[in-house]
């Protein structure tokens, strides 16, 4: 197992907080991590059927068989634990008792928020970033852009050394046929299979819910709760705009992005890193790799700033605002290999408008080298969100 960035934060926040939560996308590698970090608690699976009945029908029972705590995986199973739990800490205030890990974020989060308040420490673990990517495999230091995108960052994918579109597809079929079978919020599982490739579709671009109910014949209401699903879930992820104006941000279309560029060039029917470069979709691809490392990046770092992307009225956009408290940082992202004057022209307009907010930024591209440019300097992909320490859990 490699060290995840997370790590850190994880272990210094068990020695404030009685309670530790990691939730993610399923196979991000959660209970991977938790069982490195606290080799020495109990591990307990709530999809083991009798374990789960000890728990549900004795929940002060199950929890008192616990008496130094323990990890507890798929705890959205039995998310009224959390009210026989809290009760336990209050009681006992220990720091790092239990860690509890999720899939289902919008089931387990809401029972988390009401009975575990201030209790706590709550992280999100997506897949590999990439330079967790470098760290298992140093030969990914080589890879072509392409095959990058392809084979996407599930764990497993990398450690076991499996079939990328194999793997995804697997991966893809069980979570529609068994996790979102036990939701009622899909019905239709074939409408919803076609709905989730339309999004696929639609990545990096505006938000268009009515668009994207139309074309996979349903209502906005159910297309609504379905993409409400996705994002809750880990698999989509939404960028929102950035306005002045902190109100506009709520009511103006996000962009859309998926949490994983495998399982995105999986449901766009690409089975090959050669497709994958020739696809009309490869600079949007590119981008979404950019902003979900960015997002990556924030929450392995504990910094929990906020990303945004900037569209004016005349059409200057910038494809990525990462907020650093004191300001902006702004990126352009874009695939091609050879620098072009108009990469700059969205920055140089942003810079304009608001020259207090924006005080760092440049292009990220698709090529190797870097230029170090007097304004707006151009990174290349492979050093993406390298080089920030890591926190040591002292």
């Amino acid at each position: 197992m490699i060290q995840r960035q997370l790590s850190g934060y994880v272990q210094r926040s068990a020695m404030h907080y009685p309670v530790i939560t990691v939730t993610g996308p399923r196979q991000s590698g959660k209970s991977t991590l938790c069982k490195a970090l606290f080799p020495d608690k109990p591990y307990i699976n709530l999809e083991q059927p009798d374990t789960r009945q000890f728990a549900s029908e004795d929940p002060r029972g199950f929890l008192g068989s616990l008496p130094d705590g323990a990890i507890i995986d798929e705890f959205q199973r039995l998310p009224n634990l959390t009210s026989y739990l809290q009760v336990l800490v209050d009681m006992q205030p220990t720091p790092g008792q239990f860690v509890l890990t999720g899939s289902h974020q919008f089931l387990m989060m809401r029972q988390v928020a009401q009975s575990l308040a201030g209790r706590t420490a709550l992280f999100s673990l997506l897949p590999f970033s990439l330079t967790e990517l470098r760290s298992l495999k140093p030969r990914a230091e080589k890879l072509p852009l392409q095959t990058i995108v392809f084979q996407g960052f599930y764990p497993r994918i990398h450690d076991k050394g499996l079939d990328p579109s194999q793997a995804l597809g697997d991966y893809f079929s069980t979570y529609v046929l068994r996790d979102l079978r036990e939701l009622t919020a899909v019905h239709d599982i074939e409408r919803f299979i076609r709905f989730v490739r339309l999004c696929a579709g639609r990545i990096g671009q505006l938000l268009n819910i009515q668009s994207l109910g139309n074309d996979a014949g349903v209502s906005q209401p159910t297309a609504r709760a379905w993409l409400d699903l996705l994002q809750t879930s880990g698999m989509v992820y939404l960028l929102a705009p950035w306005f002045v104006n902190t109100t506009k941000r709520l009511v103006k279309s996000p962009k859309l992005y998926f949490c994983d560029t495998g399982l995105a060039c999986w449901l766009l029917g690409l089975r090959s890193a050669d497709q994958v470069g020739r696809d009309p979709l490869y600079g949007s691809l590119f981008e979404n790799l950019v902003v979900i490392e960015a997002l990556k990046d924030q929450l392995n770092h504990g910094s929990g700033h906020p990303l945004y992307f900037y569209r004016d009225s005349g059409g200057q956009e910038v494809d990525l605002l990462i907020s650093h408290g004191s300001g902006l940082g702004a990126f352009e992202i874009k695939a091609g290999q050879t620098v072009n004057p108009d990469y700059f022209k969205g920055l140089r307009a942003l810079k304009a408008l608001h020259p207090h907010s924006v005080d760092c930024g440049g292009v990220i591209y698709g090529g190797e080298q870097g230029q170090a440019r007097s304004d707006w300097p151009v990174s290349s992909w492979r050093t993406l969100f390298q080089g920030r320490p890591e926190p040591k859990a002292s």
